[in-house]
């Protein structure tokens, strides 16, 4: 693998400045993308550079335009991506191109992206390895309709969720029938801001589930380089 001189984050705030930090300290340039309401954030000016990126497009949009940003590390001899968390950081498109032009992607690969990038294929994946899950829609929803009958099976509460992204973005539970049109609605719109895709499925809500996280970080060469549990979260999800 070639050596990483210089890095791209298209992503903002925190999560970039967090980034830049790590890359300045290991002696990495680096370089930010912006949206032009974005012009005088505090994520562009720690970087070494800085470029607008998805011009005339819509704040959010402006980051998840997958094409630019392959410009902008085109036209600046970027060498690597490293997508933060949100926006772009599970899209098996972004990992694709980045291999298509020889540009390193910092995350999974493109294969493992395919695999668990949408909840759905984590589902499927979970399904074909056994694994116990709560009872859920087979893939997004194609309309309203599809989403009552499944409520009416299952039972409320359920769980509006975005098929792509996290961190509880496009994400709504529902405990009342009158409530499920309106939560779908706003599930599907803040979807399509947050993840450029506006698909949803539905399952249903555990309350008070016991939620257990692993992270693992590995190397191009298949070696574990971390491995922690996340704390016990009473918390639904």
């Amino acid at each position: 693998m070639k050596n990483i001189r210089k890095i791209l984050v298209p992503n903002r705030g925190e999560i970039a400045i967090r980034i830049f930090r790590a890359c300045h300290e290991m002696g990495i340039r680096t370089v930010a993308v912006y949206s032009k309401e974005d012009v005088l954030s505090l994520h562009r000016s720690r970087a070494d550079e800085a470029y607008l990126v998805g011009k005339g497009k819509k704040p959010v949009d402006a980051y998840l335009d997958i094409e630019d940003i392959i410009r902008i590390c085109k036209e600046h001899d970027v060498d690597a991506i490293h997508p933060g968390y949100g926006f772009l950081s599970e899209n098996a498109q972004l990992a694709k191109r980045c291999e298509d032009e020889g540009i390193i992607f910092i995350g999974p690969k493109v294969e493992h992206l395919q695999m668990f990038g949408d909840k759905v294929n984590a589902r499927i994946q979970a399904e074909r390895a056994d694994i116990p899950m709560i009872p859920g829609t087979n893939g997004a929803v194609k309309d309203f309709a599809e989403v009552k009958a499944f409520a009416e099976r299952v039972g409320l509460p359920v769980m509006i969720k975005a098929i792509n992204g996290g961190g509880g973005r496009g994400m709504r539970r529902v405990d009342r029938m009158e409530d499920l049109k309106e939560a779908y609605d706003e599930a599907r719109s803040e979807a399509k801001r947050a993840f450029g895709d506006e698909d949803v499925y539905v399952e249903k809500c555990i309350l008070n589930p016991k939620h257990i996280e692993v992270q693992i970080m590995g190397d191009e060469h298949g070696n574990v380089i971390h491995e922690a549990f996340c704390q016990v979260l009473f918390a639904i999800y």
